[in-house]
Order: C-alpha cells, then structure tokens, then sequence
C-alpha cells in the first residue's frame, strides 16, 4: 500500500493525479507501477475534445521512493486499450 501511495504523492506533485493505477509488480527489490494520467484535462474541455489519456511506468526503489519514470503510450479515452508488455 505504501508503494501506491508515493506513486499517487508523486503524480500529483509533478505531473496530474493518477486516473487509475493498472499494476504493481515487485521484481527483486524494485517495484514498477503503471499509471493512467489524464492529459491536459482543461485543455481538452475547452475545445469540446476527447480527454487524453497517458500511461506511464514507474519504477521505486526498495524504501518506496521513485526513482524513475517515463510515458509509455497516449490515447484518447475513448480509444481502445492496447496491451502493454509487462
């Protein structure tokens, strides 16, 4: 629980907060999180357009801290998910 909670602190600090978590998977000592991230949400109301969704990975290291992350993919919400290789 602690894992989801940084990643959820983090997001919200520094990028948007967390649509939804996807996974968590703990391999060795390094936890790697999947976000969805609503992208440039008032944006997109202003132009009447589909909101844009953004999924990223994260990575935390053994004390729960993240110590990296990157954009995997973005969507239009309305789009169909596609599978991301884990």
């Amino acid at each position: 629980m602690k894992v989801l909670n940084e990643v959820t602190d983090f997001f919200k600090e520094n990028i948007a907060p967390p649509h939804k978590i996807i996974s968590a998977r703990k391999k060795d000592q390094e936890w790697r999180v999947l976000v969805e991230v609503i992208e440039e949400k008032e944006y997109m109301k202003k132009y009447a357009r589909d909101q844009m969704i953004g999924l990223y990975e994260v990575f935390l290291d053994e004390n729960s801290e993240v110590t990296g992350f990157s954009r995997l993919s973005l969507r239009y919400r309305t789009d169909i998910e596609e599978q991301v290789e884990q």
